[in-house]
Protein backbone atom coordinates (compact mmCIF):
# COMPACT_ATOMS: atom_id res chain seq x y z
CA UNK A 1 0.00 0.00 0.00
CA UNK A 2 1.27 3.48 -0.94
CA UNK A 3 2.08 5.94 1.87
CA UNK A 4 -0.85 8.23 0.98
CA UNK A 5 -3.21 5.27 1.12
CA UNK A 6 -1.84 4.30 4.53
CA UNK A 7 -2.59 7.75 5.94
CA UNK A 8 -6.01 7.80 4.26
CA UNK A 9 -6.77 4.42 5.81
CA UNK A 10 -6.09 5.96 9.23
CA UNK A 11 -8.41 8.91 8.50
CA UNK A 12 -11.18 6.57 7.36
CA UNK A 13 -10.58 4.39 10.43
CA UNK A 14 -11.10 7.45 12.66
CA UNK A 15 -14.42 8.12 10.88
CA UNK A 16 -15.57 4.53 11.35
CA UNK A 17 -14.49 4.43 15.00
CA UNK A 18 -16.34 7.67 15.63
CA UNK A 19 -19.62 5.98 14.75
CA UNK A 20 -19.08 3.62 17.68
CA UNK A 21 -18.16 6.41 20.11
CA UNK A 22 -21.19 8.60 19.25
CA UNK A 23 -18.99 11.72 19.65
CA UNK A 24 -19.95 13.03 16.23
CA UNK A 25 -20.48 12.16 12.59
CA UNK A 26 -18.52 9.71 10.44
CA UNK A 27 -15.56 11.96 9.72
CA UNK A 28 -11.87 11.60 10.49
CA UNK A 29 -8.76 13.60 9.63
CA UNK A 30 -5.05 13.66 10.27
CA UNK A 31 -2.23 16.06 9.57
CA UNK A 32 1.16 14.79 8.45
CA UNK A 33 4.51 16.54 8.14
CA UNK A 34 7.62 14.85 6.77
CA UNK A 35 5.89 11.47 6.84
CA UNK A 36 4.93 11.69 10.53
CA UNK A 37 1.47 12.20 11.96
CA UNK A 38 1.32 15.54 13.78
CA UNK A 39 -2.33 15.28 14.81
CA UNK A 40 -5.44 13.20 14.30
CA UNK A 41 -9.06 13.69 15.19
CA UNK A 42 -12.59 12.68 14.44
CA UNK A 43 -15.69 14.84 14.32
CA UNK A 44 -16.74 15.78 17.89
CA UNK A 45 -19.69 18.06 17.14
CA UNK A 46 -22.03 16.07 19.38
CA UNK A 47 -19.65 15.43 22.28
CA UNK A 48 -18.41 19.02 22.36
CA UNK A 49 -21.78 20.64 21.57
CA UNK A 50 -19.76 22.61 19.03
CA UNK A 51 -20.85 22.96 15.40
CA UNK A 52 -17.25 23.84 14.45
CA UNK A 53 -15.76 20.63 15.87
CA UNK A 54 -15.35 18.97 12.49
CA UNK A 55 -12.54 16.44 12.13
CA UNK A 56 -10.42 18.76 9.99
CA UNK A 57 -10.84 21.73 12.35
CA UNK A 58 -10.02 19.55 15.37
CA UNK A 59 -6.92 18.17 13.64
CA UNK A 60 -5.79 21.69 12.67
CA UNK A 61 -6.27 22.93 16.24
CA UNK A 62 -4.24 20.04 17.64
CA UNK A 63 -1.46 20.43 15.07
CA UNK A 64 -1.07 24.18 15.60
CA UNK A 65 -0.93 23.71 19.37
CA UNK A 66 1.64 20.92 19.04
CA UNK A 67 3.81 22.97 16.67
CA UNK A 68 3.27 26.19 18.62
CA UNK A 69 2.23 28.28 15.64
CA UNK A 70 -0.82 28.82 13.42
CA UNK A 71 1.11 28.16 10.19
CA UNK A 72 0.98 24.56 8.98
CA UNK A 73 3.01 25.11 5.82
CA UNK A 74 4.61 21.85 4.75
CA UNK A 75 1.84 19.76 6.28
CA UNK A 76 -0.55 17.47 4.43
CA UNK A 77 -4.16 16.87 5.48
CA UNK A 78 -5.83 13.49 5.01
CA UNK A 79 -9.58 13.52 5.55
CA UNK A 80 -12.28 10.93 5.11
CA UNK A 81 -14.48 13.40 3.19
CA UNK A 82 -14.04 16.43 0.98
CA UNK A 83 -13.88 19.43 3.32
CA UNK A 84 -16.96 21.58 3.90
CA UNK A 85 -16.72 25.36 3.32
CA UNK A 86 -15.77 26.04 6.96
CA UNK A 87 -13.02 23.41 6.98
CA UNK A 88 -11.76 24.49 3.58
CA UNK A 89 -11.43 28.05 4.89
CA UNK A 90 -9.46 26.80 7.91
CA UNK A 91 -7.20 24.78 5.59
CA UNK A 92 -6.40 27.95 3.64
CA UNK A 93 -5.85 30.00 6.82
CA UNK A 94 -3.48 27.29 8.12
CA UNK A 95 -1.47 27.30 4.86
CA UNK A 96 -1.98 23.60 4.20
CA UNK A 97 -1.19 23.19 0.51
CA UNK A 98 -2.10 19.53 0.00
CA UNK A 99 -5.28 17.65 0.93
CA UNK A 100 -6.25 14.05 0.26
CA UNK A 101 -9.91 13.10 0.77
CA UNK A 102 -12.06 10.00 0.49
CA UNK A 103 -15.75 10.80 0.08
CA UNK A 104 -16.93 13.64 -2.16
CA UNK A 105 -19.38 16.42 -1.31
CA UNK A 106 -21.96 14.50 -3.32
CA UNK A 107 -21.32 11.40 -1.17
CA UNK A 108 -21.73 13.53 1.97
CA UNK A 109 -25.00 14.96 0.67
CA UNK A 110 -26.24 11.43 -0.05
CA UNK A 111 -25.40 10.48 3.55
CA UNK A 112 -27.28 13.51 4.92
CA UNK A 113 -24.38 15.96 5.35
CA UNK A 114 -25.03 18.37 2.49
CA UNK A 115 -23.54 21.84 2.60
CA UNK A 116 -24.50 23.21 -0.81
CA UNK A 117 -26.87 25.67 0.89
CA UNK A 118 -23.84 27.32 2.52
CA UNK A 119 -21.97 27.57 -0.77
CA UNK A 120 -25.08 29.08 -2.37
CA UNK A 121 -25.44 31.64 0.44
CA UNK A 122 -21.77 32.65 0.32
CA UNK A 123 -22.10 33.48 -3.37
CA UNK A 124 -24.83 36.04 -2.65
CA UNK A 125 -24.09 39.63 -1.67
CA UNK A 126 -24.11 39.96 2.13
CA UNK A 127 -27.38 41.92 2.11
CA UNK A 128 -29.15 39.10 0.22
CA UNK A 129 -28.11 36.23 2.50
CA UNK A 130 -30.58 34.50 4.85
CA UNK A 131 -28.65 35.69 7.89
CA UNK A 132 -29.27 39.37 8.47
CA UNK A 133 -26.04 41.35 8.66
CA UNK A 134 -26.01 44.95 9.89
CA UNK A 135 -22.92 47.10 10.04
CA UNK A 136 -22.49 48.91 13.33
CA UNK A 137 -19.92 51.46 14.57
CA UNK A 138 -17.55 51.31 11.58
CA UNK A 139 -15.66 54.48 12.59
CA UNK A 140 -14.93 52.89 16.00
CA UNK A 141 -14.13 49.43 14.63
CA UNK A 142 -11.60 50.70 12.09
CA UNK A 143 -9.36 51.94 14.92
CA UNK A 144 -8.15 48.39 15.67
CA UNK A 145 -7.14 47.97 12.02
CA UNK A 146 -5.44 51.39 12.04
CA UNK A 147 -3.42 50.34 15.10
CA UNK A 148 -2.53 47.06 13.39
CA UNK A 149 -1.29 48.88 10.30
CA UNK A 150 0.66 51.38 12.43
CA UNK A 151 2.35 48.56 14.37
CA UNK A 152 4.32 47.68 11.26
CA UNK A 153 5.32 44.52 9.44
CA UNK A 154 7.57 43.08 12.17
CA UNK A 155 4.78 42.89 14.76
CA UNK A 156 2.33 41.69 12.12
CA UNK A 157 4.62 38.82 11.10
CA UNK A 158 5.19 37.83 14.74
CA UNK A 159 1.45 37.67 15.35
CA UNK A 160 0.78 35.74 12.14
CA UNK A 161 3.45 33.11 12.77
CA UNK A 162 2.72 32.82 16.48
CA UNK A 163 6.15 33.88 17.73
CA UNK A 164 4.76 36.38 20.26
Amino acid sequence: MEVHEQFMEKAIGLAEHNLKSLKGGPFGALIVRDGKIISRSANTVTADCDPTAHAEINAIRKATKKLGKPDLSGCVLYTSAEPCPMCLSAIYWANIAEVYYGNTKRDAEWAGFGDQFIIDELQKPIDEQQIKFKRLMPSRAIKAFEQWKAAGPELQENVKDGSL
